[in-house]
């Protein structure tokens, strides 16, 4: 894991600045504190960070093939390398380092673009040919980790993280409306947009073409499930699950040196644990808590948990005084507003875990494979919601909607009525309506339902999704939207900043891929959420484990925080006139919006929590 920059003057005279692109790199020296490289020519710079995972004394980058015609930067783990080595040594092709980094440069001779479609790993590489004078820049197909890049008069510039395409320029880049609209309506910025005007990021499973003086987009993970219709033999399905569990864990254990675990009091990772210990023992876990007064604490259970795993579980603790302190730390850190919950407890368990280990294995993905959250309950029900008929449906709507503080379910009740299937999965991602988030904006100052334009970031998804039904639909869209550019972007944000490396097992590209083509009864049955991994876990943890109810991992202690917040410091930003957020959304809406939360009229915490996160990201842009 590292960090990576670059410019290309592919139609444009000037020489490339060392100077400034040494400054650029050594601004994302918590990504990669361990070494440094360049490799320069008059319209070329590959700049490098590198964090030291495998081969630690030969996996010095920039990385060149033998011949120098293919130069490398990368950022992340290709999990395969090791038998992708042996093909491509069977093609003739020879290996001086025992890097990962290398299969990309061979991989990329011998297949060309459609290297990334061998690699099975997270990665964000840039790959230079000079005999073709070609640029290719990709993301991994689960958009673990991110590329930016920014195209301006003839030169393109890239990098790991937003502040290299920003930082000792003239001038900072504009806030981009539109995008700031989508932060709101959703809660992160769909890519391939970012918060600025003029910088992009890649969508996952994408690269950016740039030869013969074009820059071109491509979609290279172009999978399409099908989902099983026939006869399913369940306990076959969980054999080759878990199967597909064990071989990803192995791949993910590769390291030279300590991997641990991010532990919470959930199934998920204490899966990831049980099937550790079929590699190993005593392993290294951690576990961020907020005290007993919190129902949705997790520290006891996390303790059990490793105890009963044999494994060693350090804690964090945290308060509401460390939420307020921390907060505009994490959000320069995320260097994009996110405005979700749990970026506050991801950042203190990724500083204590790197006090122990340079590598940490994390348990997302279940959620969102199997529909583990309250959405998926409404998207796979939803058809019975639709044949209500219309007048009934109506009368419903106007009883639960005088529901004071019940929003989730207006707006559920709401996106569930939409026909079409695509705008009916954008109002279930959307966290408020229409009407109230543009309503926010100055006049003339957003154009009409601009939160449409993630339909258009979807745009290239819809054929690839026609043979999904409507929950694997859904989720189709959650593991290559919402999933990398919320979830994943912030933990390799706030894991990054400590120097420590996050991996998804869950997200390994023959379990993703696999569980695609499970029909929606496999995942929620008789309303039992993820049911099919439930049932693996069932024979794989002790229950006491798999039967511990579910907990909302910060939202609710966070909620409570924030509430409490609201009466000092953060209600200050949102009284006072001067705060940089009404250069762009309205004081008087705004403050009817807080009127109507501490009255507990209305539960408005996610939209004025994502309206504090953006005066703090503000501040630690502008100031």
């Amino acid at each position: 894991m590292c960090g990576i920059y670059g410019q290309l003057n592919f139609n444009n005279t000037a020489k490339i600045d060392k100077e400034l692109i040494k400054k650029k790199v050594a601004s994302i020296i918590h990504r990669g504190p361990d070494d440094e490289g360049y490799h320069f020519t008059e319209s070329l710079a590959f700049g490098f960070r590198r964090l030291s995972i495998i081969d630690l004394a030969g996996g010095h980058q920039p990385m060149s093939s033998n011949d120098g015609h293919i130069w490398v930067i990368f950022n992340g783990e290709i999990y395969n390398f090791p038998e992708l080595k042996k093909e491509l040594e069977s093609y003739g092709h020879t290996f001086q380092t025992k890097s990962d980094t290398e299969v990309i440069i061979y991989g990329y001779k011998q297949w060309g673009v459609d290297v990334f479609n061998h690699l099975n790993g997270m990665f964000g590489v840039a790959i230079w040919d000079d005999i073709m004078k070609r640029l290719i820049i990709s993301r991994d197909r689960m958009g673990i980790k991110l590329v930016y890049y920014r195209i301006d008069n003839g030169i393109v510039t890239f990098g790991s993280e937003l502040r290299t395409l920003y930082l000792f320029e003239k001038e900072k880049p504009e806030i981009d409306i539109e995008s700031l609209n989508l932060f709101l309506r959703y809660r992160y910025t769909p890519s391939p947009r970012t918060i600025f005007k003029g910088i992009s990021k890649l969508a996952p499973g994408t690269c950016l073409i740039v030869e013969n003086n074009t820059c071109n987009t491509h979609r290279w993970w172009k999978y399409k499930p099908v989902v099983k219709k026939s006869a399913i033999k369940i306990n076959e399905v969980k054999e080759e699950l878990l199967d597909l569990y064990k071989k990803s864990m192995k791949r993910h254990l590769i390291s030279d040196v300590p991997v641990g675990l991010l532990l919470s009091g959930g199934l998920d990772s204490a899966m990831l644990l049980g099937l550790m210990n079929e590699y190993g023992k005593s392993w290294d876990t951690f576990t961020v808590g907020y005290g007993k007064n919190f129902a949705d604490d997790e520290l006891d259970d996390a303790a059990r948990t490793a105890s009963l795993l044999g494994a060693s579980n350090g804690q964090v603790h945290i308060d509401k005084q460390d939420f307020e302190d921390s907060l505009p730390q994490v959000i320069s850190f995320l260097e994009e507003p996110i405005a979700s919950a749990s970026i506050i407890p991801m950042f203190f368990v990724c500083k204590h875990a790197r006090e122990r280990v340079k590598v940490a294995l994390i348990g997302q993905g279940p959620d969102e494979l199997y529909g583990g959250y309250k959405r998926h309950l409404g998207v796979m029900y939803g058809k019975y919601w639709r044949a209500i008929p219309q007048p009934v449906r109506n009368q419903l709507k106007r009883i639960l909607g005088s529901i004071p503080r019940a929003e989730s379910i207006k707006r559920g009740l709401y996106s569930l009525d939409v026909s079409d299937r695509m705008q009916r999965y954008q109002q279930v991602f959307s966290i408020n309506t229409e009407d109230v988030v543009d309503g926010l904006f100055h006049e003339g100052h957003l154009r009409d339902h601009a939160g449409d334009i993630i339909l258009d970031c979807w745009e290239d998804l819809s054929e690839l999704m026609e043979q999904t039904d409507e929950l694997g639909g859904f989720q189709f869209l959650e593991i290559r939207s919402s999933l990398p550019d919320e979830l994943l972007m912030y933990a390799d944000k706030l894991s990054m900043a400590h120097s420590l490396e996050l991996r998804v097992p869950y997200l390994d590209k023959e379990i993703v891929e696999y569980v695609e083509t499970l029909p929606e009864s496999l995942k929620i049955r008789c309303g039992n959420q993820k049911w099919i991994h439930r049932e693996i876990c069932k024979k794989y943890l002790p229950a006491e484990i798999v039967n511990r109810k579910k907990r909302a991992f910060a939202v609710n202690v966070v909620d409570d925080w924030f509430q409490n917040s609201m009466s000092s410091k953060f209600s200050q930003y949102l009284d006072d006139p001067s705060s940089l957020i009404y250069r762009y959304l309205k004081y008087d809406s705004i403050k009817q919006l807080n009127h109507e939360h501490q009255t507990r009229k209305q539960d408005n915490y996610k939209i004025l929590f994502s309206i504090i996160v953006f005066e703090e990201w503000l501040r630690s842009f502008y100031i």
